[in-house]
């Protein structure tokens, strides 16, 4: 059997509130592994605790005051990712895991031009090309993502886009450090469905092309059914369930 790309072990996160002498803690003792090529549903009721979940693979829960559990263990490639400096940890996001979010309008920056924002991911990822490299590796990227004039859109600002191509463009842009893990939390929640399938294609293409894996979070089992191999199910900070999709489907525990 191949080797864990990811592995979580035993994840807490905990918030110390003003006042309280305990921390508040919305995950609790969560474990599981996703493989390379595998793509993973995360799915649970708003508050159950996923976000979270991906913002400590991501390395960024101290950074909205929380901090990790001591027996929690997140590794990637068998590389312990919590022993990693922040500086490190800058070289993981985006190069070996990287993350698209629910909105892709407040993540891309307004006042820059689409084409300028992929060429940046790409000044941190791959450093050593020119100027010409860059560019044209980037209308590739936008190209790969079924973007329509991958050229002209390049000079195009987010707000002239619709809602499903700024999601092709953050996608684009999780792409150029050529990561081998996509986060995606709640990718399709702010597209209307036509839109919302069309993306999902994209991600199941781009997985199977790339050996990419994929941890799709969401509280749509609907989106789960024919795009993951396995789901973990969340509710009330835990996993309470966890099954092949064909399984959780045709027999749901929870």
């Amino acid at each position: 059997m191949t080797a864990p790309l990811l592995e979580v072990r035993d994840l807490q996160v905990a918030f110390q509130r003003r006042g309280d002498a305990e921390p508040v803690m919305p995950v609790t003792d969560v474990s599981f592994d996703i493989r390379p090529g595998e793509r993973v549903g995360l799915v649970g009721e708003s508050g159950s605790g996923k976000s979270l979940t991906a913002l400590a693979v991501m390395g960024l829960i101290p950074r909205i005051g929380g901090e990790l559990g001591p027996r929690t263990s997140i590794s990637l490639s068998g590389e312990s990712l919590l022993a990693k400096s922040e500086r490190e940890m800058r070289w993981v996001r985006g190069g070996q895991v990287a993350m698209i979010f629910q909105d892709p309008l407040s993540s891309l920056n307004p006042v820059l031009k689409t084409g300028r924002q992929v060429i940046e991911a790409l000044e941190l990822h791959r450093p050593g090309l020119d100027k010409r490299q860059m560019r044209d590796i980037a209308v590739d990227l936008l190209d790969q993502v079924h973007l329509p004039r991958p050229e002209r859109l390049m000079d195009s600002y987010p707000h002239e886009l619709s809602g499903g191509m700024r999601q092709r463009v953050m996608i684009a842009i999780a792409l150029a450090g050529d990561p081998d893990l996509l986060i995606a939390d709640e990718p399709t929640t702010a597209l209307d469905v036509t839109i919302q399938a069309g993306v999902l294609d994209l991600l199941h293409e781009l997985g199977e092309a790339r050996d990419l894996a994929v941890l799709l979070i969401t509280h749509d089992l609907s989106i789960v059914a024919g795009f993951t191999h396995r789901v973990l199910v969340m509710y009330g900070g835990r996993l309470v369930e966890r099954a092949p999709t064909r399984d959780l489907y045709a027999d749901p525990r929870h």
